[in-house]
Formats: structure tokens, sequence, C-alpha cells
């Protein structure tokens, strides 16, 4: 799973957000959140779900995002396609993976095989899975150990690294590529487009504006925040202000009355307020940074404490998280000039706050 998982109240000025569609589903089991519309949990090996969807697809179903290859995820998997189970022994039309996370895709080949069904992506997502699936296993690459040495890790926690498991099933070596504003019929609805970034390169959500429905992926969230990292393969890339700009481009596209139909946690009302949050965490979690740094110069390790308040992690993955979103944070006020960046001579970076930086704090 790939978000910060930090827990929040879903509360703001535009008011509380709904969870209108009951319990949720346990696995194997299905809820139709709407006619033709089945919400699914496929459980991750860190005890938490990823939602799985299915629409209604002719004489099958399209299925949206489906979870970690393990072998856990595929007996769910079998349960949800028998014969006596929710999706009636139908076969699976078409997967759309919403972009190239394992617990989004990592089932996609499997179900594909199974199938004899094509795999639609938007294309970037679909080669850097691809990409990121023939790296799985071998030693972690010099560029990418000497990346997470700028950010301060020492030789201890350098040593501990090793290359993602993927937790993915082959996938196609075909792929029917999507693109922002596409409208895709699945069964009797269409079903527009919205690629959204920051998160992930070139995420995909769906709108089918008949139905009030809106499938968002990891790019809004109900009760946690979606992860924005800086990551070895694009050290220079500016995710904050991409996913900024992607909540901006979704109020915009998307209407409030929506059902939103997230990866994690439940399906909810409330779209905008729940952006408005989002970007006000972001913009606090920059005001703090700021502040920070008016004291002191700081690597991006020394950003954890500010940002996730907590210095140390004892899970190699999840410090791998921390890294690359207090990169994001950080390359987010460089980009803007707030932030001078030095390297010293190990070649380790630091941050600290520029004049016009300390002009904007005393400013806000």
């Amino acid at each position: 799973m790939s978000e910060a998982c930090m827990q929040e109240r879903a509360v703001s000025r535009a008011g509380t957000l709904r969870f209108p569609c009951g319990e949720a589903p346990a696995p194997g089991e299905a809820r139709e959140v709407a006619p033709g519309v089945l919400w699914q949990r496929v459980p991750l090996p860190n005890g938490q779900f990823i939602n799985a969807w299915a629409l209604r697809d002719g004489e099958g179903w399209t299925v949206v995002d489906t979870g970690m290859w393990n072998e856990r995820a595929i007996e769910v998997w079998r349960q949800l396609l028998a014969v006596d189970g929710p999706l009636g022994g139908r076969p699976v039309t078409r997967v759309i993976g919403t972009h190239l996370h394992a617990d989004h895709v990592g089932m996609a080949g499997w179900l594909c095989e199974a199938f004899d069904c094509g795999l639609w992506m938007t294309r970037s997502e679909y080669h850097q899975a691809r990409q990121l699936q023939q790296r799985s296993g071998r030693p972690m690459p010099g560029p990418d150990l000497a990346f997470y040495a700028r950010a301060g890790w020492d030789d201890e926690a350098l040593r501990a690294l090793r290359p993602m498991g993927m937790n993915m099933s082959p996938l196609p070596a075909r792929c029917r590529h999507i693109g922002d504003g596409e409208r895709i019929r699945i069964g009797r609805d269409d079903w527009q487009v919205l690629v959204g970034n920051g998160h992930s390169p070139e995420h995909a959500c769906l709108y089918c504006a008949e139905r009030g429905l809106f499938i968002s992926g990891d790019q809004v969230l109900p009760l946690i925040s979606s992860n924005v990292s800086v990551w070895p393969s694009g050290p220079d890339a500016n995710p904050m202000q991409d996913w900024l700009a992607s909540i901006g481009k979704i109020g915009r596209c998307i209407p409030d009355d929506v059902l939103v139909l997230p990866a994690h946690n439940d399906p909810f009302r409330g779209l905008h307020a729940r952006l408005e949050q989002l970007a006000r965490k972001r913009h606090r979690a920059l005001d703090q940074l700021r502040d920070a740094l008016s004291q002191t110069d700081m690597r991006a390790v020394d950003a954890f404490g500010t940002l996730f308040g907590r210095k140390d992690f004892d899970n190699v993955f999840v410090q791998r998280l921390a890294t690359g979103e207090a990169l994001a944070y950080l390359g987010y006020l460089v980009r803007n000039g707030e932030v001078v960046l030095r390297t010293d001579v190990r070649g380790v970076c630091w941050y600290r706050l520029s004049h016009q930086g300390a002009s904007r704090r005393r400013d806000a």
C-alpha cells in the first residue's frame, strides 16, 4: 500500500463526510452500491484492504483494481468469481488499473490470463509497472543507494535497503492505453477518464456523469492521505505541485454530489469538502516545515518529526515513503524559491530557508 496512513477526522467547514453504503463487505463477498456496481475488498498483507470495483459489462464484468498477488488474494478472487459467488460465475471482460502500485494491479495479470481479457491503463503507469517488475529481486542499484544517502540515511539504514517486492503477477505484454478525457463504454454507461498526478505519474480516475459515480483510486481517499513522494527514478520531480494541481482539477471537473468510490476506506459523499481538507493539510504541513527551517538547516530525514510526528521508522518500506514525501515537500519549497539547497562534502543535501521564504513566513 502506498499511503502515508495517518488517520484524520473527515470534518471541514463544508460539513462532515457521509458514508451511505453501510457495512463493508467481507473478503469474498460484495455489496451493490449502485445497480450493476459491486464493492469488493481484497485483503493486503499488512492487514488492510484494497477496494476492487466490479462494473456490469454486458454478460460479464469490468474490474477496476485488483489487490496484491498472493495466495490469500487468489483465494478471495476465486470466491468472488465462483458460480455461487457475487460475480455469479460471469467472466471478467477487462481489467482497468488506476495506477501502477501493486495493491492496484498485482492481480491484474492473473485475471487477464484467466479470462483472456485485456488490461487497460494509462501509458506511463503501465510501462513503469513493467520496468519495476523487471527490476524486482535484483540488487539495489547504486544510483538508488546514492539517492537515499543524499537524503541523510546512515550506512546501517542503507545496508538494509532492498528493491521493493512487487507482489505482482506478470503483466500482459500488451495493454490498451487510456488517456485523460477519454470515454469508456462499460455496459450501458459511459465512464470518463480523469488523470491525476502526484501520487503516481498518470493516475486514472473514472467518472460516470449519468450515474453520479466517481472511482477515485488513490487520488482522493476519505480517511487517509495519499503518499506524494519523490523517487530515485525522478529525483528532480515536483510531485507536490502536481498533486495540488490535480486536487484543483478534480474539484473543477467533478461535481460535489457524486458518490466517491475510493481505493481504500468506504464509499463517501462530500467530495469537495474532502478536497478542501486534503489541500489544507498539505499547506499546513508546508507552513510547519517553513517554521522548522527558520530555526535550523535540515536534511530530508530531519523533517520526519515536523511532518509525521516521529523521527524514526522501524519498517524500511515506510521509511522510504517518509523520505520520498519529505523530499516532495522540500522540493516544492525549493521550486518556489523559499528554500535553498546545498550539498556537503559527503554529498548529503541540506535545506535552509531563503530570504524569500522568511519573508513569506512573516507575511503569513
